[in-house]
């Protein structure tokens, strides 16, 4: 859309409305139907349906003795990923910088959601040819080498879980979509301590990875080094696994892990 365009951005009305009842919980910790139907504008009726929704998933509750609606035990969990997720950024920021002041490669760093990997971060290089920005982005674990090498860190139950019924889509003619072949070379990644995105996701991107661990010993997060497969070549691959491994333990250490 052009700047300048007097069409708004199309909204689904119903989300925007449980997103504008939560707003209003800034001003005040408890309020009711009246209350809420008042400030928002809407019919008491269409406020109830909101609050009910949001209710089921978590994100109000009830005070049965006030029967006032608040904010639920979800909002906070949200709050202490968005918190942690900060958090990690600011311990992996440096070694982000330095991997790309070494290289001059794009460095990611992602969580892993569901089966997805999750961008959160990067320091991009200089080069005019390089990765698209991935940040903010989400796809599919199993063809990035950042959700890869989480993946092969979840417990076998877990991993099951995920990929169970699940079809797995190829998006080149490299991405394993044979859930046999998957689990072996998850396997292979978890022993090895990085995985390689070889053109799986995007023809001509390959990527490096490695697992962030937190104080738990728990694999939190990956860090990955990115680049055009003309570039990554298999001369240089190792010594790209071995400094993108160093700025995983480097974060982890960070966080309180003890090798």
């Amino acid at each position: 859309m052009q700047r300048g365009s007097k069409k708004e951005t199309p909204l689904v009305r119903a989300v925007d409305h449980a997103l504008q009842l939560l707003s209003c919980y800034t001003e005040k910790e408890e309020m009711g139907v009246t209350e809420l139907s008042k400030k928002l504008g809407l019919h008491k009726n269409n406020v109830f349906r909101i609050l009910a929704t949001l209710e089921f998933r978590g994100y109000i509750e009830q005070n049965r003795k006030t029967e006032g609606y608040r904010l639920g035990p979800k909002i906070f969990e949200l709050g202490l990923i968005f918190k942690y997720q900060m958090g990690l950024i600011k311990h992996a920021k440096p070694i982000m910088e330095e991997i790309v002041r070494r290289h001059n490669e794009t460095v990611y760093l992602g969580v892993l959601r569901d089966i997805y990997a999750i961008y959160i971060d990067n320091v991009e290089t200089n080069h005019t040819v390089r990765v698209v920005s991935r940040v903010g982005s989400q796809i599919p674990a199993y063809a990035s080498a950042i959700g890869k090498v989480q993946l092969a860190h979840l417990p076998t139950d877990e991993l099951e879980r995920l990929l169970r019924d699940r079809k797995l889509r190829p998006y080149t003619e490299r991405t394993i979509i044979d859930k046999n072949l998957l689990l072996e070379e998850l396997r292979k990644v978890a022993e090895e301590g990085y995985a390689m995105d070889n053109e799986e996701f995007e023809d001509n991107v390959k990527c490096v990875a490695a697992p962030i661990r937190d104080y738990t010993r728990w694999v939190v997060a990956g860090l990955s080094i990115s680049a055009p497969a003309f570039r990554m070549t298999d001369e240089l691959t190792p010594e790209l696994i071995e400094t993108v491994k160093w700025g995983a333990l480097q974060i982890s250490k960070s966080l309180g892990y003890v090798p």
